[in-house]
């Protein structure tokens, strides 16, 4: 039980005594750093039901549980909060009941609960990842290893736009400029080179267009009349109608491209955990339930036989699901897909779409479209809406070759982190294997971090520089602070493992402020899989961390005379050592054991 549950119920149990009535609720908040105490209760929800006057309320709940509660030592009121001081012993057992447990804060899967699905990267196979694509990865990956660790089984995985006009672009391009060029005959990973195909598809469309201009015709003409663009259309049709040569051709250049990204997906450290879904696949899946809906009224034919649903009632408007051709549109197939994924995965409870925030009105339109169709898992779908990322420099234009790669950046990266630590002179002892792995961890920790410190619904500045900085807010900075650890770890030469430390041990104020923060960490993970917020792990980290350091900087470790207090230090830096671990784990970032 934590202190937040024990504490409750003896202050229900106080009212009642004192008050004669039964509450429901208990407010707290956290001490302010100017008045002594632990943890706060606010008295001020009370005064109405207990008609009386906040200070003397506060007083008379302090005495009860001084009296009646061990872990409460003392207390004080100021104005209508409670001020409450909890026992060191009360620290020192509930330190000792945690020390060894490697997963503090995680929470195992209860048999036959129902399981999540996190959706997330969704890439198109005409060009490699981007940067807007890692804070997307990043984001779903650490979503989902938290919800894991709140209890929940998870499934990871992703649909692969593979069909559409865009994928025949880079299809034409190849055909007419490639020369059966391959990513072995050119030593290029396959999805830059398809993604060289489709940069070199639009510099040919826009000259064809300018030369249409030229001949007379509105620029709206050219776009639509121009040879290439002509092609592409004719190409997507004869996909659509199976044509064998087309069919061949989009099977090899995909291959090249899912090459690619698994490559970069191992270097960025996400993985998924079920086979992908492909839009080949899906495209038409939905069309089916658009029948269902309209015997059951839920939407309506027009004259021309398209196929809507009207969603004004809603705050909403009206939303085409079928085209008056009988074609899909995207809302059909997503429609489909989200069915299907229950039917191949029938423990799924929900599911969680990491898509950027462009389409926050679609996820609307469809899970209120699921919701209407009467599927009782559409109330837990969750839309990881998120900012845009963008550089010092300004935005991306993949069309035009204007991206950030995803794994330019992540050697980029890489680099920065040794320079910095060149410069830092932290690299003694070590052979040229052993800082390259340092210098990946570092660079990609630094990356991770700065993407996932800042709340998935912001917009947000990527500053490479910045992110690699070893001091402040910052991944690198975390991962010192775990390496010094380790190293404290490695100097004490006595047996500080197998220490029960006595609950009379006297603290000193930095350690009990750093096990208060210790003790937080399973309900950070909680909050955090409740608000799909990575954020809130990593800045808890840093709390953590910055507590961490204090301690350090005030209390003598291994150089403390008394040996109790002595094995009680070490222990205590090896437990925050194991949760900034952990917390980093469920950020996707690793950490060095020395640095």
């Amino acid at each position: 039980m934590t202190l937040h549950h024990t504490l409750t119920t003896h202050i229900q149990k106080a009212v009642l005594e004192l008050f004669n009535i039964s509450i429901e609720k208990v407010e707290f908040q956290a001490t302010r750093k100017e008045f002594e105490g632990d943890i706060t209760m606010v008295v001020f929800p009370l005064v109405k039901a207990l008609k009386g006057n906040p200070v003397e309320i506060g007083n008379q709940i302090g005495n009860y549980l001084v009296a009646n509660v061990n872990e409460v030592a003392k207390f004080n009121v100021v104005g209508g909060f409670l001020n409450i001081v909890i026992s060191d012993a009360f620290y020192v057992e509930f330190f000792n009941s945690i020390k060894n447990n490697e997963t503090f804060g995680f929470v195992t899967p209860k048999e036959g609960e129902k399981a999540v699905m996190v959706e997330y990267s969704s890439p198109n196979t005409n060009k490699p990842l981007h940067l807007g694509h890692i804070r997307n990865n990043l984001l779903g990956y650490s979503v989902a290893e938290i919800i894991k660790a709140s209890g929940k089984k998870v499934y990871k995985t992703q649909i692969i736009n593979d069909r559409g006009i865009h994928i025949c672009k880079s299809m034409l391009a190849w055909q007419k400029f490639g020369n059966g060029q391959t990513p072995e005959s050119t030593g290029l990973k396959g999805d830059k080179l398809v993604g060289n195909f489709y940069v070199e598809f639009d510099k040919q469309y826009k000259k064809e267009i300018s030369e249409l201009i030229a001949q007379g015709k509105t620029e709206d003409e050219a776009k639509k009349l121009a040879p290439s663009i002509l092609e592409a259309q004719q190409m997507l049709l004869d996909w659509e109608n199976g044509k064998p040569e087309v069919i061949e051709l989009w099977k090899t250049m995909n291959q090249w491209v899912y090459d690619g990204f698994a490559q970069t997906y191992k270097n960025l450290g996400v993985n998924f955990n079920i086979p992908n879904y492909y839009e080949s696949n899906t495209y038409l899946l939905g069309k089916e339930v658009v029948q269902f809906g309209l015997e059951k009224g839920i939407f309506e034919k027009d004259p021309d036989g398209s196929v809507w649903i009207d969603l004004t009632a809603d705050g909403l408007d009206r939303k085409i699901v079928l085209r008056s051709d009988g074609t899909a549109v995207y809302m059909t197939q997503d429609i489909g897909t989200a069915i299907q994924r229950v039917k191949d995965f029938p423990d799924v409870g929900g599911m969680v779409y990491t898509v950027g925030n462009e389409q926050d009105y679609h996820f609307k339109v469809l899970f209120l479209i699921l919701k209407k169709l009467g599927f009782d898992w559409a109330d837990s779908l969750y839309h990881l809406s998120y900012g845009m990322v963008e550089l010092p420099s300004g935005k991306m234009k993949s069309r035009e070759g204007t991206v950030v790669d995803a794994d330019d950046l992540m050697a980029e990266m890489t680099t920065t982190a040794q320079t910095i630590s060149e410069d830092l002179g932290k690299l003694e002892g070590y052979s040229e294997e052993e800082k390259a792995v340092l210098f990946k961890t570092i660079g990609l920790g630094a990356l991770k971090y700065y993407m996932l410190k800042v709340d998935p619904k912001k917009q947000m500045m990527f500053n490479p520089e910045e992110s690699v900085d070893f001091a402040g807010n910052t991944g690198p900075f975390i991962q010192y602070t775990y390496a010094r650890i380790q190293s404290i770890l490695r100097k004490a030469d006595f047996d500080f493992e197998n220490v029960v430390i006595s609950s009379e041990v006297e603290m000193h104020e930095k350690e009990k402020e750093l096990i208060k923060q210790v003790q937080l960490f399973p309900e950070v993970i909680q909050n955090a899989a409740e608000n799909h917020s990575p954020a809130l792990i990593a800045n808890y980290t840093y709390d953590l961390v910055k507590e961490f350091n204090s301690f350090y900087q005030q209390v003598s470790i291994l150089g403390e005379e008394n040996h109790d207090k002595k094995v009680f230090r070490v222990q205590l830096s090896k437990s925050v050592g194991n949760t900034i671990k952990n917390a980093f784990q469920l950020l996707g970032i690793e950490v060095p054991e020395r640095m």
